[in-house]
């Protein structure tokens, strides 16, 4: 399936790169998504009149995620859950916890944005988290899990 990217994807191309994808993959996420559109010559002559518009957005939202990214530097994060004796905790701590608890410190983060590398957060202590702000902007967090008295 040919496709003209709306904005940029990893792994596949950049805003107005024409290319070629496994049909699933278009029809599943970047069609829906609006990260795409199909590349016929309406489709073509659309984008190219619109083009400095998409441009201009895209670099004003990476410009917001610079900003987010700037914010949450040195941003240390503190959740207290409940824990046994041994620093197990009485379930676990995943993306939309991390979500809340940012937006309850100030930062505004979606869960989506929250990349868990090892999965869900099981134990007492500091973890690495990743923060996925934008397609070229990755922040990490520190996420400390403390017990709850």
């Amino acid at each position: 399936m040919d496709v003209i990217l709306l904005e940029k994807v990893a792994n596949v191309g950049n805003i107005g790169d024409r290319v070629t994808v496994r049909s699933g993959f278009g029809r599943n996420y970047l069609l829906p998504q609006g990260k795409a559109t199909r590349a016929t010559p309406e489709n073509i002559a659309r984008f190219e009149a619109r083009r400095a518009e998409i441009e201009r957005a895209a670099r004003e939202h990476l410009a917001s995620a610079e900003e987010r990214a700037a914010a949450l530097k040195d941003f240390r994060l503190v959740i207290s859950a409940k824990a046994g004796t041994e620093g197990k905790l009485f379930g676990s701590v995943g993306t939309s916890d991390i979500a809340e608890a940012c937006a309850a410190q100030g930062f505004k983060v979606e869960r989506s944005e929250v990349r868990l590398p090892n999965g869900s957060l099981r134990v007492t202590g500091e973890h690495n988290v990743l923060l996925h702000l934008h397609a070229d902007i990755d922040v990490p967090l520190t996420v400390a899990i403390v017990a709850e008295e």
